[in-house]
């Protein structure tokens, strides 16, 4: 494992742009990664937590800044971090699930949402103001979703297409969209306050052991699973877990958010093109236009609300 001081020299070596870049190849390998594995829904996303906890933690206790952040948590900002963690394990499990039943580029995409729902939720919750764009590009993702959602079932596209129920999994996939709205409005104070490492590994905590209820109540086995497996589990918190989702919040101190938000619109298509190369799954011509609309929708909320 890397020493902190060289993690630190790295982070002061690497142009966030190109984080920002690395970060977004990496999180376009997590349906992938999902998909290749055959273990449970619940029991994915809970590896994935666990493990891409495991691998920040040690970082996190070895920085004396870090250590004291945590001492420094009240009552107030670890019941944020405790519904934020379980918005996040919603997202991850419902997201995994999708990808059963619907396509790659179709459960991407979806999920991709989520500023739609953080615009809804701060609108109807933290009272604030949208503008006239705003709801404009609001409007196009929806259409662009609901076509996604039913327009390949209207039309009788094969399930080798569309998967095997794609109203089941792109339902799941807007659900995981809406909890990830949900956990950025929740921890947006508390990562105000906090350094990266210790926010992240507070909620990434409470986010496994929700997940770990749930897998328990389903009856999921939580071991007996084969080494390939395992390895998929430490590659999913690897890739799209550490030099995914952990950059990209380190890029937030150091890129406009609006370039972020952007940039992340590059999964979809990052994971569409493994999919085809990887699983030759080719998406139909509905979840490609459908698809677009919803990118285009999503560019220009997050566009109006940075202005």
């Amino acid at each position: 494992m890397p020493t902190v001081a060289a993690i630190d020299a790295l982070e002061d070596r690497v142009p966030p742009l190109v984080g920002l870049a690395v970060a977004v190849v990496a999180i376009s390998t997590s349906a992938i990664l999902v998909e290749l594995s055959g273990a449970p829904s619940l029991v994915k996303a809970l590896y994935r937590v666990v493990f891409t906890t495991a691998l920040l933690l040690p970082i996190a206790v070895s920085r004396p800044s870090d250590r004291a952040a945590f001492g420094d948590l009240g009552r107030r900002d670890l019941l944020l971090a405790g519904v934020s963690g379980v918005a996040l394990a919603v997202h991850f499990a419902s997201w995994f699930e999708s990808l059963r039943w619907t396509s790659v580029a179709a459960s991407v995409t979806l999920v991709q949402a989520q500023p739609l729902f953080v615009v809804a939720g701060a609108w109807a919750v933290l009272d604030e103001r949208i503008g006239r764009t705003t709801v404009v590009g609001v409007g196009v993702a929806l259409v662009g979703m609901a076509a996604m959602s039913v327009g390949d079932t209207l039309l009788g596209a094969a399930p080798a297409i569309t998967g095997p129920d794609p109203l089941l999994g792109n339902a799941l996939a807007v659900l995981g969209a809406a909890a990830a709205g949900a956990y950025v409005l929740l921890g947006r104070s508390l990562r105000q306050r906090l350094p990266l490492l210790p926010y992240v590994i507070v909620v990434y905590g409470t986010c496994a052991l929700a997940l770990l209820a749930a897998t328990i109540a389903r009856g999921h086995p939580l071991v007996g699973y084969g080494t390939d497996e395992w390895l998929l589990f430490l590659a999913m918190a690897a890739g799209p877990g550490v030099f995914g989702h952990t950059v990209i919040n380190w890029a937030l101190a150091h890129v406009e958010s609006s370039v972020v938000s952007v940039s992340l619109l590059g999964e979809p298509v990052g994971s569409t093109i493994l999919a085809m190369v990887l699983l030759a799954e080719y998406p139909s011509l509905v979840t490609l236009v459908g698809g677009a609309v919803v990118l285009a929708g999503v560019v220009t909320t997050t566009r109006a609300r940075e202005t």
